[in-house]
């Protein structure tokens, strides 16, 4: 069978054409979009679950396509750009397997690249903390040296299509230990006959490194000479990746890795739980991840997201070790997530009990998912929760363990009895009241055993002061929630929206492609912010750092997130690193285009319009 599929944006409407080679009798459209649609015109709406839609069709005739015209329920959510369109369609008929129709072009399309400007200064991202230039060029191949920082730099390297660094006819390379230098600071001296590293620990002598690696392809082998003294202005440099709405495969995530190591970043943020899917390997739930790992036709969660007929996949405990390996050789510790009240439709559909029977409240989280949150009055959900975090947190050398805390539907435990008993007798008044209780005991049990709570930046909220216990927050839908809980007493990464969500469009144009509900993020824009905002600069202490962060719900093919993050990354990684905070858009967008061959060396995509 042969099917044909098509779709365009018309105004706040999207009109689609299906056709088919031979007969099919009454068959059933099966899609998702962003939220629930509205048949237009060419098929009755059957049912919805969240953003996965059915539409009933007439029968089909060989070689007359059949046009349907479909539109958000919601007026509200505008029609952004081709990735609003539909997607993971398929054709289910009585008593036959349901077949996919094509799929769209996905992913940003391809852009003309910029003509490469000069750059006088040094081509290198981040920026470093001094740069004193002298007369001269190094013209390096490779490096003489020996070390394992420098071993892991080079392998980095040659992964990465830039190496190798070192080798037995290089230049000379020589480290010395520096005390006076901080942990992942370095001092890089480079003359026409060499180079000389001096640093005080591992991170710092495989930063120069990666300095060395980055100066030989960004200025084309002649490296020029002077001294760098470089080290980061935070200690927490991430990238969030949500591997929970698109399985996304472990060789693209040590990519990923190796890209941040190339760019001095130094955390990534693993989200592989949410509504979708739980996807890691636990012993204690076996059910948690093996019914959750897929989704599609017949599944507990149907084809959301671009989910089709079936897709999915989970992370064993192996590629878990191996992950945590790879980040380790190249500086990067991973910070594991368990979504935590909310954003837990999946593990409510297979672990039973979280919820309160007698509860009738109707709450719709922001996605669509009905009653999606789980219950703390009820002790299966402690049953379930306490060995579940101790079991994750144990698997990640890090220490730091997230608990999610966003999103809580309004409405949820509303209509629950058992919820109202268990307010009345701890004092509790509102939702967000029993969130900050429930947390709150879920970091006292995490810190006993010496794990960090980690949460979003709704954990601070509660007449309790939310989940304490020397909590890490992520300020998310702005800064304001993050100045706040810093004042609070809490430590905060700041990774807001407008800014550093690398899942937005690029721009407005209808041809792009993103979310766009807190803005459209061009290169410039994630360089305009501070991490420490002006008026509050009584915070600075308690800022850990800055984080990038990429959902995946337009996501179908791991390749579609690569000209997402680059050469954005290369903003986020300045805003993390550089003491100045002083770099102009312009500059990022000159020194973008010098990455531009990083990138390709890598076979990495990159919007090269940015």
């Amino acid at each position: 069978m042969t099917l044909t599929f098509d779709a365009a944006i018309e105004g706040d409407t999207i009109r689609c054409t299906i056709g088919t080679d031979r007969a099919m009798t009454a068959p059933v459209w099966c899609f998702s979009l962003m939220t629930v649609a509205r048949v237009v015109s060419g098929g009755t709406f059957l049912r919805h679950l969240a953003g996965y839609n059915e539409v009933q069709l007439p029968d089909l005739e060989p070689g007359k396509p059949h046009e349907v015209v479909i539109a958000h329920l919601n007026p509200a959510y505008r029609i952004w750009n081709r990735a609003w369109l539909p997607l993971g369609s398929y054709l289910r008929t009585e008593g036959a397997e349901p077949v996919s129709l094509p799929a769209l072009p996905g992913g940003v399309a391809p852009a003309q690249r910029r003509d490469l400007k000069p750059y006088d200064g040094l081509r290198l991202v981040p920026r470093p903390t001094d740069w004193v230039p002298v007369n001269g060029m190094l013209k390096a191949g490779t490096f003489m040296a020996e070390g394992e920082p420098l071993e892991a730099a080079s392998a980095l390297a040659e992964r990465t299509g830039l190496g190798p660094l070192l080798g037995d006819t290089g230049v000379p390379l020589a480290v010395h230990l520096d005390p006076t230098q901080p942990p992942e600071g370095y001092l890089l001296e480079i003359t026409p006959t060499g180079a000389t590293i001096s640093a005080s620990a591992r991170a710092g002598i495989f930063y120069a490194a990666v300095t060395l690696i980055t100066l030989r392809q960004t200025h084309d082998g002649a490296i020029p000479c002077g001294v760098i003294t470089d080290a980061p202005r935070f200690g927490w440099r991430g990238q969030h990746l949500d591997c929970s709405r698109h399985h996304v495969e472990p060789r693209t995530i040590t990519r990923l890795m190796d890209l941040m190591a190339l760019l001095k970043m130094n955390r990534f943020h693993w989200h592989f739980s949410d509504d979708e899917a739980f996807r890691l390997e636990v012993d204690c739930f076996p059910d948690l991840w093996q019914k959750t790992a897929y989704r599609g036709e017949g599944l507990p969660v149907p084809g959301v997201f671009g989910g089709g007929i079936r897709s999915g996949g989970s992370y064993t405990k192996a590629v878990a070790a191996d992950l945590i390996a790879h980040g380790q050789e190249v500086g990067i510790e991973i910070l594991p997530e368990v979504e935590i009240p909310a954003h837990a439709f999946a593990v409510n559909a297979v672990i039973p009990g979280l919820r309160d029977p007698e509860d009738t409240g109707t709450e719709v989280s922001i996605q669509g998912y009905p009653r999606n949150a789980m219950n703390p009055a009820m002790q299966a959900t402690w049953d379930f929760l306490l060995p579940l975090t101790s079991e994750v947190a144990g698997m990640f050398p890090l220490g730091i363990l997230h608990l999610g805390c966003d999103e809580l539907a309004p409405g949820t435990w509303d209509g629950s009895p058992a919820a109202d008993r268990l307010k009345a007798e701890h004092g509790l008044e509102t939702r967000d009241d029993l969130q900050g209780w429930m947390m709150e005991k879920l970091a006292a049990h995490l810190a006993a055993q010496g794990i960090r709570p980690a949460a979003w930046e709704e954990a601070a909220k509660g007449n309790n002061g939310g989940l304490g216990h020397g909590a890490l927050l992520f300020s998310w839908t702005g800064q304001g929630p993050g100045v706040a809980a810093a004042r609070a007493g809490y430590d905060v990464v700041m990774c807001p929206a407008q800014h550093v969500y690398l899942d937005m469009a690029h721009t407005d144009d209808p041809g792009d492609w993103g979310a766009a509900w807190a803005a459209r993020v061009d290169l410039a824009e994630v360089l305009n912010w501070s991490p420490v905002p002006e008026g509050a600069e009584d915070i600075a202490p308690r800022v850990a750092g800055v984080q990038a962060t990429f959902w995946g719900e337009f996501t179908t093919e791991d390749r579609q997130i690569e000209a997402l993050l680059a050469p954005r990354i290369l903003g986020v990684a300045t805003k993390a690193w550089d003491k100045a905070d002083a770099m102009t858009g312009d500059e990022l967008r000159q020194l973008a285009l010098h990455y531009g061959p990083i990138f390709d060396a890598m076979n990495w995509d990159w919007h090269k319009g940015a």
